[in-house]
């Protein structure tokens, strides 16, 4: 599961193992139980209880090993979860690439404001001077 090229801390190495043992705990745990099912669908002649109390504690059984499946189907899926959670919160590299492109999207964005407004301003300048030449010019006629 881990990358050669970096190495991760040895914590996040200890929970990538633990995600793989419980990966193979609950797959054999599936795996076992389905085939305890399929063998109890063989019927034996020579057996000691009667067929009607065969028939009970099989039918239980399967009802216990089916309910095992689930709940390790239910472990696969929230395995899924952690897994999906492990890589959001310790995925630096695409986190730190996202933050470069806001910072480059950020930045571009500034410097076009900072021009508008040194256009802006320019503009107000020349409106003003205008503005006070007229203003002077028509109080001293």
């Amino acid at each position: 599961m881990s990358q050669p090229s970096r190495a991760l801390p040895q914590s996040k190495e200890a929970l990538l193992k633990s995600y793989q043992k419980r990966l193979k705990d609950d797959i054999k745990s599936m795996i076992d139980n389905f085939t305890e099912i399929v063998k109890l669908t063989k019927i034996d002649d020579d057996t000691q209880v009667g067929k009607a109390t065969q028939g009970e504690q099989d039918h239980y059984e399967m009802q216990v090993r089916a309910a095992n499946i689930v709940r390790a189907g239910e472990s696969l899926m929230k395995l899924v979860s952690d897994l999906k959670q492990f890589l959001i919160l310790n995925d630096f590299m695409s986190v730190n690439e996202a933050i470069m492109q806001n910072s480059q999207l950020f930045r571009h964005m500034q410097i076009e404001c900072d021009n508008k407004l040194m256009a802006l301003r320019d503009d107000m300048a020349t409106d003003l001077y205008e503005l006070e030449d007229e203003y002077y010019s028509s109080m001293y006629k």
